[in-house]
């Protein structure tokens, strides 16, 4: 007779009685979500004292009627309401007549700037799209301008439109005659060419940087397809590039129209505290009529009058620039 014997219980490897260790707790769903913020705290820090506590500053000084009698502890400086704006733009009073000059004069200088900028640069890129031989020496070559130091850049310039020795008027009236006597570049009308010039020198690589960036997304197939159905280059330019880098162009422009408004380094290096009034830019003026007036409270109102009217302009451009746009697919 066989027996079978009993099932042995299973042995408890674990002989100190404690329970086993369960599954590792994952990170908690507040220490997943708050990681990066906590991560962009310090570049918000910064931002907060860099930009947003100065402007709040300025939009208390707009407030006061501070002058260099007050400058010491602005804080003790009466307010003078809305008196600093009523000045500014008050279009009839030597004030808001400046004003309103500098902003016309600004107005035009950007739109021809950027219009520029915009040109040469689509068209190098555009040029520069195929592959040939010393390709990339010229894409280096593009670039020189916008690596260049701003200030390094427009001291050649100004050194460039001198009267006598500059190489502009050296080219243009000693070798190609086509001036009757050497000009007056950095006075009088022609220094808002100048400027213009040394504007587009140095934006448009920027534009060119952006744009080339935007024709890599371009299948190539597309300009095929359009050379086998005879379409020719400003065919394939009008009904592909263009299109294809609407949205591309439509921040680069908004970046380029805020770039150029507000460019005060450019002005500043090329003429100096007093611009000329044919390029007495809007950046300069209020320059002007906070530190060489010493009216701080009238510049700061132009300030806050520049920034309503670039965010009234931005919130406009951005809102018919979204019109027509598709949905993006979920």
């Amino acid at each position: 007779m066989t027996t079978t014997a009993p099932a042995e219980t299973a042995v408890d490897h674990n002989p100190s009685g404690a329970a086993h260790p369960g599954p590792r707790r994952r990170p908690s769903r507040i220490r997943r979500i708050g990681l990066p913020y906590l991560l962009l705290l310090p570049a918000l820090l910064l931002e907060l004292l860099v930009h947003l506590v100065p402007m709040v500053i300025g939009i208390v000084m707009s407030f006061k009627e501070l002058t260099q009698f007050y400058i010491r502890d602005w804080g003790t400086a009466p307010w003078s309401g809305l008196d600093n704006y009523r000045v500014s733009v008050d279009f009839d009073a030597p004030v808001g007549e400046a004003l309103l000059h500098s902003f016309l004069v600004t107005v035009a200088f950007t739109l021809l700037s950027v219009g520029l900028c915009w040109l040469v640069g689509t068209a190098a890129a555009v040029f520069l799209q195929d592959t040939f031989r010393g390709r990339g020496l010229l894409r280096a070559l593009f670039l020189v301008p916008y690596a260049l130091p701003v200030y390094a850049a427009v001291i050649t310039w100004v050194f460039m439109f001198q009267h006598d020795n500059g190489l502009v008027n050296h080219v243009l009236h000693d070798q190609l005659h086509l001036t009757d006597k050497p000009s007056f570049w950095l006075i009088g009308d022609n220094s808002f060419w100048a400027l213009l010039t040394v504007s587009v020198w140095k934006g448009w690589p920027f534009a060119f940087l952006i744009v080339m960036a935007g024709l890599q997304n371009i299948p190539g197939e597309l300009y095929e397809a359009a050379a086998l159905d005879g379409a020719g280059m400003w065919q394939q330019i009008r009904r592909i590039t263009l299109p294809s880098l609407r949205s591309v162009n439509q921040v680069l422009l908004l970046v380029l129209f805020l770039w150029t408004f507000n460019d005060f380094n450019t002005p500043f290096v090329l003429f100096g505290k007093s611009a000329p009034e044919a390029a007495d830019l809007i950046s300069v003026h209020i320059y002007q009529a906070s530190f060489v007036t010493w009216n701080f409270g009238t510049g700061s109102a132009m300030s806050v009058l520049l920034l309503l009217f670039l965010l009234v302009v931005t919130g406009v451009y951005l809102l018919l620039t979204s019109r027509g746009r598709k949905p993006a697919d979920v």
